[in-house]
């Protein structure tokens, strides 16, 4: 939606752009939206002035279908929108309830849409720990989105390598043992204070140089949970501040590879059921469809790639209404194949398109009203591939046999 969205631009200042936080009044927005409405009436270009008008009575007429704002609050969309040259722009309506809450009141009328704020509840949310060491110190940090916040740097205090005069070679490699299992454990209780009380937590990368990481690494100082989370070991030059940085030049590569590995799985398992023939997985469109209807998703699985688009189509003389699926997120194509065409059932050539959805959005929706978790599997994966061109871009693990 959003990318739509963005691809939009009117011939002047006539996009509206209203944002509704679920404190504010319904009819005080309404007084505010007649208020725009009368300064608007003063608008010298005879165009402009009926576009923006026209678009504030669309969108006043969507806000009086809610008695009081989503508990996310609201976003409207609307404006004049150009379809094929000029003359030809069409009022268009966008009406989203966020994910998460909208915490402004904000309207705006402009030459595009302004969405910055609902990108940014796209933005990566998901926090990673980052722990560097050697054999002199170490440095603890964690990243959440671009956000880097260094937690803790420690030193070891180890000594040197060399042995100590009149000390026995083999003492002083178990008190260095002993040193160096003290400083691991010093910096794996620093790390789990740090890790564990991250909610959002997606895991951890141990990184440094020399091979101090792996013994790190392998050893029982990280509480297991995180252990079990460590998604990478990096090399890095450095331990300090420096060395964070490398890790994060080469995180969009190690965060790329968590998301590949977990698609790889999601898709093995759909495919192990469906080999294995236990009647929990379904696939195709019409069927999928069915299974959502039902209630019975546990996991709807979608390929990015799919990029058709449901329109539904009526015509303005007699009612009749029809839905056709479309390639692509904008339905100009359909309405230029049907100017001139007759309704089949007045035969009048009436005939638009009233609304364009992305089925892939649709039957998202549909999954999480009823509790189904939806997951978006991209052709980087064999696996991914094969959802798009042997199972149509759909398919859905069930919660119990059909």
């Amino acid at each position: 939606m959003l990318e739509a969205l963005s691809s939009k631009e009117g011939r002047h200042t006539e996009l509206i752009s209203l944002y509704v936080p679920r404190d504010r009044q319904i009819s005080e927005v309404m007084n505010n939206l007649r208020s725009e409405y009368s300064t608007a009436s003063n608008i010298k270009s005879k165009t402009t002035r009926k576009n923006v008008l026209d678009a504030i009575e669309k969108t006043m007429q969507r806000l009086k279908l809610f008695k009081e704002p989503p508990y996310n609050g609201l976003a409207i969309f609307c404006g004049a929108i150009p379809q094929n040259g000029i003359g030809s722009e069409k009022i268009e309506t966008y009406v989203i309830e966020p994910p998460e809450p909208i915490t402004i009141y904000y309207y705006r009328c402009d030459q595009r849409f302004h969405i910055e704020h609902l990108e940014e509840m796209l933005k990566e949310k998901d926090a990673y720990g980052i722990l560097l060491i050697d054999g002199n110190e170490a440095t603890i940090a964690t990243l959440r989105g671009r956000n880097l916040h260094i937690v803790k740097e420690l030193t070891s205090g180890l000594p040197g390598k060399h042995r100590a005069g009149g000390q026995s070679s083999r003492r002083f490699e178990r008190l260095r043992e002993a040193e160096v299992n003290d400083y691991f454990r010093r910096v794996g209780d620093h790390a789990n204070e740090a890790f564990l009380s991250m909610p959002d937590l997606k895991g951890v990368i141990v990184g440094g140089p020399g091979p101090t990481k792996e013994d790190f690494a392998n050893g029982e100082y990280l509480q297991y949970t995180l252990k079990n989370r460590t998604l990478a070991v990096v090399d890095t030059a450095y331990v300090g501040e420096q060395g964070i940085k490398e890790v994060i030049e080469k995180s969009p590569e190690i965060f790329k590879e968590v998301r590949y590995y977990e698609e790889k799985k999601i898709m093995q398992g759909f495919l192990y059921e469906l080999g294995h023939d236990t009647g929990l997985v379904t696939y195709g469109e019409n069927e999928v469809r069915k299974a959502l209807d039902r209630g019975i998703v546990r996991t709807l699985l979608l390929s990015e790639e799919f990029d058709e688009t449901m329109a539904t189509i009526k015509c303005s003389n007699c009612g009749y209404s029809e839905k056709r699926t479309i390639r692509g997120t904008t339905p100009q194509i359909v309405e230029q194949e049907l100017a001139g065409k007759p309704c089949p059932s007045c035969a009048q050539p009436n005939l638009e398109v009233i609304e364009a959805r992305d089925i892939i959005d649709e039957l998202a929706e549909i999954a999480m009203k009823t509790g189904a978790d939806v997951e978006l599997i991209s052709s980087q994966t064999e696996e991914g591939v094969s959802l798009k061109e042997s199972f149509g871009g759909f398919a859905a693990i069930l919660r119990y046999k059909q």
